[in-house]
């Protein structure tokens, strides 16, 4: 029985590596793959970085509807049906 004992020994042995290598493989490719997402070795710090120029605001708001409760069913101008249709471009003042 001796020789018995020795071979199941081993194979738990050998068993062993393949039964670690299960978690430690699932744990590099988590990382690996936060890693390539996020980004992490390739970030930069913004906020250090980039210089940002404030401006102050401009434009205005005008008020063209007021709609109260759930009389209406719809909103005028929507574009449900036509959904590709282009929406006309606010011509920008360049200054």
């Amino acid at each position: 029985m001796p020789q018995l004992r020795q071979a199941t020994e081993s194979s738990e042995g050998g068993a062993g590596w393949l039964l670690a290598a299960g978690p430690v493989s699932a744990a590099a490719l988590y990382a690996a793959l936060y890693r390539y997402y996020r980004n992490t070795d390739k970030s930069h710090q913004y906020e250090k970085e980039t210089a940002v120029t404030s401006q102050p605001v401009t434009g205005s708001d005008t008020k063209v509807d007021e709609v109260r409760g759930t009389t209406r069913k719809s909103v005028q101008g929507d574009n449900v049906r036509n959904h590709r249709q282009r929406v006309r471009r606010v011509a920008a003042n360049s200054e």
